[in-house]
This record gives C-alpha cells, structure tokens and sequence, in this order.
C-alpha cells in the first residue's frame, strides 16, 4: 500500500471515512468528540478532565460536554479517582474499543481503495 501522496488523497480518505459513518447505524461524533475519544484510547491512561483539556488545549467545560456525550453512548466511563476525590478518571469501554476498531478497519478499507485508485492512474498515464 502506497503513502498518502497529497492534499486529494488526503481529503479524500477523510471523505471516505466520513462517508462511511454516515451511512452506518453508529454514533455520530464531532471533531472534539472523537479527539477526545481518541486521545482516552490511544495515549497512555490515566486521564481526567484537567489532563484531556491540556492535552487537546481546550477548556475543562468543553471537554466535559464531550465526555457527557460520550458517557451517554457507553463509548467512555468516569470514575471517581479513589486517591483524589476532586478528580475524576476517565475509562475506555468495551462498546468504545469496538467503536474504534470498527474506525481503523475502515480508515484502512478506504486507504487501501484511494492506493489502488492511484495505482491504477499512474499505470494508465
């Protein structure tokens, strides 16, 4: 599989990708959203609300209306933190782990499709 060669290919993955989420029957997210979702799952725990904010620099309302959000899908959990009872610790979910698994397989489907695309161009030119 060929890199992402430039901007076209780029945007169009995203295309794809977005594309694809919509016409499945999954949670739609926004960017902060997601980033949150990502970052809970990708980066080392542990996370709280403070941590997220100064990860993503966003402020601690906003990253708490993402995490609502989140909570309500089961795509996260927050957890009182047992050693400093003003913080709370955010968790990942089964149902969030099978969300963005499903994510990477079809951020994969759809690079795999724009590689071949632009393989079959450049054999054609």
């Amino acid at each position: 599989m060929q890199p992402i060669a430039n901007n076209t290919q780029a945007l169009d993955l995203l295309r794809i990708i977005t594309v694809e989420g919509v016409r499945k029957d999954s949670p739609d997210l926004t960017a902060r959203q997601l980033a949150v979702l990502l970052s809970v799952y990708v980066t080392p725990p542990p996370h709280t609300v403070r941590g997220l904010a100064a990860h993503l620099n966003i402020t601690k309302p906003a990253i708490t209306r993402a995490l609502d959000r989140l909570t309500q899908l089961d795509l996260i959990k927050r957890k009182r933190d047992e050693t400093n009872k003003r913080s709370v610790l955010v968790q990942r979910t089964v149902r969030g782990s099978v969300y963005l698994t499903e994510l990477a397989e079809e951020i994969r489907k759809a690079a795999q499709q724009i590689s071949e695309t632009s393989y079959h161009i450049r054999e054609a030119a």
